[in-house]
């Protein structure tokens, strides 16, 4: 073997060994949503939009777009780990289709369901994104003028 085929081997074995650490810890639900994040990044001229910084440092920011009186889409942005990853993107396909007072409505403990749940380190993640799509729906609430 050469120095490449050594190095691409270690690469291999080592990315094996982070998924088998990461099918230990977190459920099915949690890997698929933050390794295929479809909703992550920024929608372009979004109804409203909220961003929290939240206890642990990790940023999240949530835009919506409403047609009909319906969140029509959704995406979201965090620099933070891949619980907040997952979080962000389930949240973002839990409320397409919802009316802003039906997404208003979404807890932590709904978005932890729909995950199949997350080890209690990790918890954090659920709240942020949660309070980060309230922040997002008050906003609304102030340039819309309505009361969700």
């Amino acid at each position: 073997m050469n120095c490449d085929e050594d190095f691409k081997n270690m690469v291999k074995n080592l990315q094996q060994r982070i998924y088998q650490d990461e099918e230990k810890t977190y459920s099915k639900k949690v890997i698929e949503e933050y390794r295929n994040p479809h909703n992550f990044g920024f929608i372009k001229n979004p109804y409203a939009s909220g961003k929290i910084k939240g206890a642990c440092g990790d940023t999240m920011r949530i835009g919506i777009k409403i047609r009909d009186q319906k969140i029509s889409d959704a995406r979201f942005w965090t620099d933070g780990c891949g619980a907040s990853i997952a979080c962000g993107n389930m949240l973002s396909k839990m409320i397409k289709g919802k009316t802003p007072q039906e997404a208003k409505n979404i807890k932590n403990s709904d978005l932890l369901q729909a995950l199949d749940g997350i080890p209690t380190e990790h918890q954090h993640c659920a709240k942020l994104a949660v309070d980060t799509l309230h922040n997002c729906l008050k906003n609304y609430e102030k340039l819309k003028n309505v009361k969700i």
